[in-house]
Formats: C-alpha cells, sequence, structure tokens
C-alpha cells in the first residue's frame, strides 16, 4: 500500500482503490494478514493500570516527605531511634492513607468503563465475514449499518441514508449525514469531511460500506491518544503551593538550625550537644504530622464529592477545583442534554407554537403563543404534526413508566410532539394509507411519504427549507424564509414541512405543494446549568464554552447560559488559526475577551487551554468525547463525564457521575471547602511550631536548659496535636465561600492574613509556656523532669484550646456551633486524655521522661492555656473592625 500526503477525502473510488491496492470485493486473507502483521493489532494504547504498589511508592514524592526522611536519618544518625521510629510511622501511615485512597478512586473510574468487545463486518476474498475490530487493516473493505460502532477511520464508497454521531470526536452535536463523493476543498475540518467515517463513531442510520484508511494509532481517535503521551500532566494548584511550602519550610529549618548551632557554639558548647540541639530544633521546625492531615483532609473532601456525584481520582484534585479562576466546558452533553428536541413550531399565518419537555420522551406540551397549555388540537397544526408522524422512520412508544424509542434523532423528535399534543403517533396516522416512504437521501436532503386519505393521494415532505422550497409558491417561501431566518439566529436547526395533493408516485413530477410549518430543533440546556453557571460567576470562576458545533448554535447557548452577551465574544478555529499565523503564535491577548470557542478542532482546545494559563488561569477543563482527552491533560483539572469515552476519564483527574454541569459546581464548593479546612490544620501546627523554636532558642540564648527533648517535641506534633488536627479537617464548609471570588493564582497559602494569626498565636503561646518554664526553673529550682512535665501538659492544654481558634480564622469561636464539627471536641478530649495516660504507662512515661500532672497544678495550667483563646478573639475583632462586613473565612 502506497502512503500519501494528499487528504483521504480529496480521493475518488478509483484513486483510492489504486493507492490502497484493493478492489470492492475486499483483500485477500492472505494479504490481510501481511498488513497485520506490518501495521499491528487495530488497538489504541492504553496506560498500564497502577498496581496499589505502585500507587503506595508515590505516595512518597513529596518534598515535605522527602524532608521527614532527611530528619528521620539524622535521628539515627544522632542514636535517637525513639525519633526515627516516629518519624517513620508517620511516614508510612500518610503513604498507605494516600494509597488506599486513590486505589478506591482508581477502581470506581473502571468501573464506569465499556468492556464491549467491537464486532465488525468486513469483506475479505469477496465474502462478507465478522470480525473482531482489532483485526482490521488498512485496505480493509467495512460493512457498516445502523447501530454499529465505526471500527477504523473508512473512506466512505457507498451511503445509504448513513448518518453518523461524531459528538465524541468533532463536539458536534448534530448526527452528520454521509457523503460518498471526493471533496475538492483543502484543510476540512475533521466535521466537515462528510465523506469519511471515524473510528469509535456510531452509525444512526442507514447503511454504507467504505475502504479502511487508518487503523489504530493512525486514526484520528488514534492521534488524540498518541499526543497525550507526548504532553506533560499539569499539577494540581495545590501540589504546586505545597511545593513552595515544603520549600520554605525546608530553608526554615537549615537556617534556623545553623543560627542555633552558632549560637551554642559561641556558648562553648560540646559539639555533640549542639548535633543534638539541631536535631531538636529540626523536629520543632518541622510539621510533621501535616502529611497524614493533607491526606486525611483530602480522602474527607473525596467523599463528600463522591456523595455529589464526582468521583476524584487523584488526592490533591479535590482542592483544585476550588482553587480555578478559570473552567472551559464543552457543550454537548456537558451543558446541554445531546437530545435533539423539538422547541418551537411556526405555522402558516405566523402562528407560533412552544413545545416543552426535554429528550427523547412524550413528557411535555405545546403551548399557544400566550404560553397556555391548547385546550384543542387546531386543524393546522393537527396537518402539521400528522406530516412530521407520516414522514418519519422513526419509533416513540411508552412500556408502562417507561418511555421507549429507536430510528434518527429528529425522526424521535418529531413523533414526540404527537405524545405533547395529546395523542399518540398512531392516532395521526388513523384512515391514511401508506403507499410508498421516500427515505433521506443526501443527494435529495430530503424525506417524503406517498399516501392515500379518502381515496385520494397525497405527498409529505420535510427537509432544509431551501430544499422543500424548491415545491412552494413564492409567498409561501417568502414568509418561511422570513421565519427560518429568525429561528435559525435563535441557535434552532430548522426543517421545512410541505404536503399537497399528487396524481402519482414520481419524485421528478411532483406538482407544486403547501407550506404547512417549520420545526425549531435544538439540543436544550440542562435544566440546572444555567444555576449553575451563575453561582459560578458569583464566585469569581469565568466560565467559556469550547465546542466543535456551529458559532451561531453555540453563541445561542451561551447566552441562554449567560456565558457570553454578544457576537463579538465568539471565536471559530478557523479564525483562531488566521489569528496564530498573523501574531506568530501570540494569541493570549486576543483571547482575553472571548467567551464561546466554536468549530475548534481537539489540538486548537488544548491550545485554549494553554492561552488560559498563560493569562495567569488556574484551568479546569470539562468533556466527554476523545477529542477532549488533549484539553483534559494540560488543564490544571481535567474533568470528563461518566458517561464519556473511556480516553476522557482515563485522562482526567476527576469525573462526574451524572454528567451533571452542577456537580462540577459543588466540586467547585468542596474543593474550597477543603482548602479552607487545609488552611486550619497547618495554622494549626505551623503556630505551635514556631512556638516550639522559640521556647528552644529562647532558653539557649539565656543560658537555660531547653524545656523540651526532641521525642517529647514529636510527642507534641505527632500525637497530641495530630490528633486535633485529623479532627479539624471534618470542620463543615462556609456558603460564603461561594460569594467570594478564587485566590490569585499566585497567591501563597502563607498569606498576611496567615503570617499574622501564626506569629500572634505563637507569641502567646511562646510568652506563657516560657515565663512558666522561667518560673519552675529560677524561681522554683525545680528539677528539669518534674518542670518539663509541667510544661508539657501546659503547651497540650494550649494546643487543646487554640484548635478552637483555628476553627475560623476570622469569626468568634463562640459563634461556631458545635454541630459543624461535633469530632472536635472529641479531638481535643482524646488529645488530653492521652497524654495524661502516656505519664502512667510503663515505657511509654520513660520515653518521654513524663511524671504524673497533680490535680491542683493542672487546674492552674488550665487557666494559664486559657488565656490564649481572650487574645486571638481580640485579634479577630480587631480584624472584623478593619473589615466591616466583609465576607469571613472559615
Amino acid at each position: 500500500m502506497n502512503n500519501v500526503s494528499t487528504s483521504w477525502y480529496n480521493q475518488s473510488a478509483a484513486e483510492l482503490s489504486k493507492l490502497l491496492e484493493v478492489s470492492a470485493n475486499g483483500l485477500a486473507a492472505q494479504e490481510a494478514a501481511a498488513r497485520k502483521e506490518k501495521y499491528g493489532a487495530n488497538t489504541l494504547p492504553q496506560a498500564k493500570a497502577k498496581s496499589i504498589f505502585v500507587i503506595f511508592l508515590t505516595q512518597f514524592l513529596s518534598p515535605l516527605i522527602y524532608v521527614l526522611i532527611g530528619a528521620g536519618i539524622l535521628s539515627v544518625i544522632a542514636g535517637e531511634t525513639s525519633d526515627a521510629i516516629f518519624i517513620a510511622a508517620i511516614i508510612v501511615i500518610n503513604a498507605i492513607l494516600g494509597a488506599w485512597q486513590e486505589w478506591q478512586a482508581e477502581n470506581s473510574a473502571a468501573a464506569l468503563k465499556n468492556l464491549v468487545t467491537v464486532k465488525a463486518k468486513i469483506k475479505r476474498d469477496g465474502k462478507v465475514q465478522e470480525v473482531a475490530a482489532t483485526d482490521i487493516v488498512p485496505g480493509d473493505v467495512v460493512l457498516l449499518e445502523s447501530g454499529v460502532k465505526v471500527p477504523a477511520d473508512l473512506r466512505l464508497i457507498e451511503a445509504e441514508e448513513l448518518s453518523v454521531e461524531e459528538a465524541l470526536l468533532t463536539g458536534e452535536s448534530q448526527p452528520v449525514i454521509k457523503t460518498t463523493g471526493p471533496l475538492p476543498d483543502k484543510d476540512l475540518s475533521l466535521g466537515d469531511q462528510t465523506n469519511m467515517a471515524f473510528t469509535a463513531t456510531t452509525v444512526l442510520k442507514g447503511r454504507g460500506w467504505g475502504y479502511a484508511v487508518a487503523t489504530a494509532k493512525d486514526t484520528e481517535i488514534g492521534k488524540i491518544a498518541g499526543s497525550l503521551s507526548e504532553a506533560k500532566a499539569e499539577k494540581p494548584p495545590l501540589l504546586q503551593r505545597m511545593d513552595v511550602f515544603s520549600r520554605k519550610i525546608s530553608l526554615a529549618v537549615v537556617v534556623v538550625c545553623v543560627l542555633l548551632g552558632l549560637i551554642g557554639w559561641y556558648r562553648g558548647m560540646p559539639a555533640m550537644e549542639i548535633f543534638f540541639l539541631m536535631i531538636a530544633v529540626g523536629v520543632s521546625a518541622i510539621p510533621e504530622g501535616l502529611p497524614v492531615a493533607l491526606t486525611v483532609a483530602l480522602s474527607i473532601g473525596t467523599r463528600r464529592m463522591a456523595k455529589r456525584n464526582v468521583i476524584v481520582r487523584r488526592l490533591p484534585a479535590v482542592e483544585g477545583l476550588g482553587s480555578c479562576t478559570m473552567i472551559a466546558s464543552d457543550k454537548t452533553g456537558t451543558l446541554t442534554m445531546d437530545q435533539q428536541s423539538v422547541k418551537k413550531i411556526v405555522l402558516p399565518e405566523g402562528l407560533v407554537f412552544t413545545v416543552t419537555g426535554e429528550g427523547y420522551d412524550g413528557d411535555g406540551t405545546i403551548k399557544d403563543s400566550q404560553e397556555q397549555d391548547i385546550a384543542a388540537l387546531p386543524e393546522t397544526l393537527h396537518r402539521f404534526i400528522q406530516a412530521a408522524v407520516l414522514s418519519n422512520e422513526g419509533v416513540l412508544n411508552r412500556n408502562r413508566e417507561k418511555w421507549e424509542y429507536t430510528g434518527d434523532a429528529v425522526d424521535v423528535a418529531l413523533l414526540a410532539i404527537a405524545w405533547k399534543a395529546g395523542k399518540s403517533p398512531d392516532d395521526f396516522k388513523k384512515d391514511i394509507e401508506i403507499v410508498q416512504m421516500v427515505p433521506y437521501e443526501s443527494e435529495n436532503k430530503f424525506s417524503g411519504i406517498y399516501y392515500k386519505h379518502n381515496g385520494e393521494l397525497f405527498f409529505a415532505m420535510k427537509g432544509a427549507l431551501e430544499i422543500v422550497a424548491k415545491k412552494l409558491p413564492e409567498e409561501n417561501y417568502q414568509q418561511a424564509h422570513a421565519a427560518s431566518e429568525k429561528m435559525a439566529a435563535d441557535g434552532y436547526r430548522v426543517l421545512s414541512f410541505a404536503a399537497g395533493k399528487v396524481t402519482d408516485t414520481t419524485l421528478e413530477q411532483l406538482p407544486t405543494l403547501q407550506w404547512i410549518g417549520l420545526a425549531g430543533l435544538i439540543d436544550p440546556l440542562r435544566p440546572e446549568a444555567i444555576s449553575a453557571v451563575k453561582e459560578c460567576g458569583e464566585a469569581g470562576v469565568s466560565v467559556v464554552m469550547v465546542t466543535g458545533d456551529h458559532p451561531a448554535t453555540a453563541l445561542f447557548i451561551a447566552k441562554e447560559l449567560g456565558i457570553a452577551e454578544k457576537k463579538e465574544q465568539v471565536i471559530t478555529g478557523k479564525e483562531l488559526g488566521a489569528l496564530e499565523q498573523q501574531n506568530g503564535g501570540r494569541i493570549d491577548e486576543h483571547l482575553k475577551s472571548k467567551k464561546v470557542y466554536a468549530r475548534v478542532n481537539p489540538l486548537q482546545k488544548k491550545q485554549i487551554v494553554e492561552s488560559m494559563k498563560n493569562q495567569g488561569h488556574f484551568v479546569a477543563v470539562t468533556g466527554d468525547g476523545a477529542n477532549d482527552a488533549p484539553a483534559l491533560k494540560a488543564a490544571h483539572i481535567g474533568i470528563a463525564m461518566g458517561s464519556g469515552t473511556d480516553l476522557a476519564k482515563e485522562t482526567a483527574s476527576i469525573i462526574v457521575t451524572d454528567n451533571n454541569f452542577a456537580s462540577i459546581t459543588a466540586g467547585v464548593e468542596e474543593g474550597r471547602f477543603t482548602y479552607e479546612n487545609l488552611r486550619k490544620i497547618i495554622y494549626l501546627l505551623i503556630s505551635t511550631g514556631v512556638a516550639e523554636i522559640l521556647l528552644v532558642a529562647i532558653p539557649l540564648v539565656m543560658g537555660m536548659p531547653i524545656p523540651f527533648l526532641a521525642v517529647q517535641l514529636l510527642w507534641l506534633n505527632l500525637v497530641t496535636n495530630g490528633i486535633q488536627e485529623i479532627a479539624l479537617a471534618f470542620e463543615k464548609g462556609d456558603l460564603a465561600v461561594m460569594k467570594q471570588p478564587p485566590r490569585k493564582p499566585a497567591e501563597s497559602i502563607f498569606d498576611r492574613l496567615m503570617l499574622q494569626q501564626v506569629f500572634t498565636s505563637a507569641a502567646v503561646m511562646t510568652v506563657i509556656t516560657f515565663s512558666t518554664w522561667y518560673y519552675l526553673i529560677e524561681i522554683q529550682g525545680m528539677e528539669a523532669t518534674h518542670a518539663r512535665t509541667d510544661v508539657m501538659m501546659l503547651m497540650v492544654l494550649l494546643q487543646n484550646f487554640h484548635v478552637l481558634n483555628c476553627r475560623s480564622e476570622i469569626r468568634s469561636l463562640f459563634t461556631i456551633p458545635f454541630s459543624n464539627n461535633k469530632l472536635i471536641l472529641v479531638g481535643v478530649l482524646l488529645a488530653q486524655g492521652v497524654h495524661i495516660l502516656a505519664a502512667y504507662i510503663p515505657g511509654l512515661n520513660s520515653t518521654l521522661q513524663l511524671e504524673p500532672v497533680r490535680m491542683n497544678e493542672w487546674l492552674i495550667l488550665l487557666a494559664l492555656a486559657g488565656s490564649i483563646v481572650l487574645v486571638m478573639e481580640l485579634f479577630k475583632w480587631i480584624k472584623r473592625r478593619h473589615k466591616g462586613n466583609e465576607a469571613t473565612r472559615q
């Protein structure tokens, strides 16, 4: 077989036969076997599923984990085995939690896959046979019929009423009527290559055959899959922020350790003592409990999202939706129902009816111009519906409470009108004798029917107005044309109907017919899509539409959704290509005002996403087709629809099981809740960590013993604080987050508010704890072990009170009901109880060097610790006063 650079759709049948070295009788079996050996099986490359072990290992690939591993190694070198065991345990626990959650998510995603083996009919050695689609090779003669999936990219040679659903590849919601002749134009988009049938698309109607011109990775869908393997996946926002945070923490640990080591050297401390001091400081500075707390918080977010029909395949993506500033949404099947529906009927003399109900069923009504349900069926409307029902090859029936349908989508949508008129399609066929059907053919672009009524012969036809108009009187045509233009401008697909008496069944001798009406069809919006888009707008998240549909249709839908307002906000794929050529690839500035991208190809979708990222957006992309996969991978967050292709679902980090854009909005909300909880956890950990560093540094500078040993710091960070930070992850979200703008992409976790509250609370804990330590050691002359027991208890009590402060960064803790998080009190009591018990458990008490605390001492320490609530309540009051009634951050 020769390789050619000319597009297949340009070739004639004779040229194809020569280039592919095959005849209409198909390949010989021996030649087919040779070609399979050369080109391989007709399968797309698939990523190997990750084992639970591999997923477990990936949990260690985090800068914060690297820091903890380093601290563990230093602890072993220093001989602090207990410290090393604590650190190793926390690393392993974090990996187990993260791996288990991602493994469950992968299994949930895998359950959505379509595992049906595709079969295909082909002709070889002149005989028709059924084979697995994987056995098809370039040059095979492939037969198509209604209901089958196209098994390879085909150049069609014959097509009888052949229409194909190509939305998964092109994004175009309308079925494509197939032709067979060569197309002379160059560089046609996939949607305009009407003499081609592409892999994985579905034949809706008719039959035909064509030559297989591409298989496996060489097909259009295969090219998309191949581009994914070359593309680098974008890190979710949380990972980007945590990488920055981890680098800053690591640098801070090194600087603080070196600085205090120099102070110790200056004061004449022995080298080994300085080394142990640096280990203690490192343990204080590193938030050892953070990886587990983050994993738990993300896991909780994952479960909450699952309840709202969102499956999260990778944990960091939970928070990612909440960080997004831009959602680039596919139209078909995401914002719309992907079901053609007749929504408007225009009859002669200006009569207009609207039709309610969505999808392929008979639920709904027909309303008059006053928006009232029609009480009786006007004769002109009866005649219109009769023509729609007679000139129809579809079936739509109610089976008990379930609607069942077969046939072309438009035919089924027309049958639905009969049911919505209060009748069945059969009611319009009474006293009618069907004489002859005229099926739709691409050459004619209309369908019709000859029938007899009261002994007279009639013909009814439906099709595009420019075709039907040829059989209408001039006055009829002008009226129909004006109505059709207005409907098209409103985004409707318009069908025209005509009927009249005839003398015979010869199409060439049809007399002038009477125009009987127009039907306006549209792929209806999902009912909840408008409010979901509006909610995104109120949350400061821009929504743009990226589709393969016609620009007029796309703009109409965008206006209905509130995405766009005017034509200038629309750009087509052709215009995008020209813009790129004119500006040397620099298109970012030109796209800032665009809200609708129509007639774009798969790689242009990816290009649009890259441009949005260049403009400084955190981008989420939704889609269900294979054509969406490159954009899904390029985005910060890829969102696939549950009914979409496997390729889209495998590429995405999030899957919406109900195909509902409103679920994406719910995901944005849950993502923001999760991020707010992560901030609370970080606030708690870092503020206590800063306090611990100061409590080591200040006594060192003053020549006093330090109040905490390294193992005690680990106990505070991992156990007592660890219990509470996990409880903090269960906080319910405040709905006010969806009234606030998204975080700026460049915003650090440590914004101004975080820094202020961390250092304020750390200063309070430091002052209270150091004052107590100084009093016990310098004034009371208490023995160090007992004094450390008291300040350890004081620090745990401070944590107990401070976790309540951390429930909100602005709101008073007294205004937040405990019903929002019943576990918080459990966490406080458990942390306190565990610490009290540690002083009584043999082995543990000696490791931690703890003694039981007397009740009178505990009450004094409780009173001292409670002062942190008073100070932080004053801090929050000052912040609220400065910000007035600004929406608070929970």
